[in-house]
Parts: C-alpha cells; structure tokens; sequence
C-alpha cells in the first residue's frame, strides 16, 4: 500500500481517538504501564522523546514520571537540513512552536546522541517488524541511522498495519509497545 494513503489513514484514526479521549486515555495508560514496568525504561536514565500533539499518544505523563524518577528527558529541536538536535528538559522548561506546529525547547542544553539510552520513536503507522511511517520528512531516520541507544514505539492498535513495505532508509524501533492482545513486539 502507498505510503502516503497509510499517513493519511494513520492520521485520521489518531484524530478519532482524539475525539474519543475516554478511550484514547485508557489506551494510553495500557501503553505507558507496559514501558514503565519494562528493562528498557528501568535501565534507561537519559529518555528522549517529543512533545505531542493534541492527536497524538501524549508523552506528558511520561516526561513527568521520568523527571520524578531523576531520569534525563531530551525533546528534539528540527534544525534546517533535516535533522534532529535533542536537548535536556525538565519541569521549568519553555517551548516554542516549530513550523510543523510542534513544541521544541527554548534552551540550549545540548545533548549529544551518543548519551541518550533510549528513544520513544513517534509515528503515524507501525508494523510488526518495527518499521513506522511519520510525518514524511525523514528526520528521525536520519537521525536513527547510527544512533547506538535503544528505541522503541508506542502505538494504538489502530497504528499497526503491515500491508507496506519499508524503504531502504526506513529505520526500525526496536521495540513496539501496544494496547494489542500481543502487548508488545521485539525485533533483532
């Protein structure tokens, strides 16, 4: 199946579990109780992640634990020749919206690549195998390329679909945590 059809598809079905925030909240706290009781979040003591949107899986209650734990939280800054810089956070940070509408760090606590354990990778669409679609930019594949740490996705049900086959840059997570009888998926 086209890529693009997928993200359109993967974005309209995150926008109706937005509107169905009941159901959204308990998918997500299914989700959430799955990475926390897990060895990748119990060994990881730099996290990074990205500040959701409304739509998406909400990463807020995950940037509270992991602060409250004393754990490292780094949120990406895009920078103009598509790629990824991730910065410390914590409680009193500022944002500013990107241009994609999204809330990047307004600090300049740099965090190289190579000190982040793990990453909470975001996307539109998952599959079985680790593979995701995004927005189409290809920020976090590039960024993933040679990143050493682990990763792993967190994705409704309604995200997972394997009717697609992965690009030669396209980078697996990992690790998929889902509110899927499956619980969870491990590659490699």
């Amino acid at each position: 199946m086209d890529k693009e059809l997928l993200r359109q598809r993967g974005l309209e079905r995150l926008k109706y579990l937005a509107n169905h925030l009941d159901k959204k909240q308990e998918k997500e706290k299914q989700i959430t109780a799955l990475l926390f009781h897990s060895q990748l979040w119990k060994e990881a003591k730099t996290i990074a992640m990205v500040r959701s949107q409304s739509f998406e899986f909400n990463t807020q209650p995950i940037m509270d634990k992991a602060l409250q734990q004393g754990k490292r939280v780094t949120i990406p800054k895009t920078l103009s020749n598509r790629q990824l810089e991730f910065f410390e956070v914590d409680e009193y940070t500022t944002y500013q919206f990107s241009n994609f509408g999204i809330e990047e760090p307004h600090n300049d606590s740099l965090i190289n690549k190579e000190n982040i354990d793990l990453m909470l990778v975001p996307g539109l669409i998952f599959s079985k195998k680790g593979y995701r679609i995004g927005f189409g930019k290809g920020y976090y594949d590039r960024f993933l390329a040679d990143f050493e740490g682990k990763t792993c996705g967190l994705a409704f049900a309604e995200q997972l679909n394997n009717d697609w086959q992965p690009e030669s840059f396209d980078q697996p997570v990992s690790r998929i945590y889902t509110d899927t009888l499956e619980r969870s998926f491990v590659y490699g």
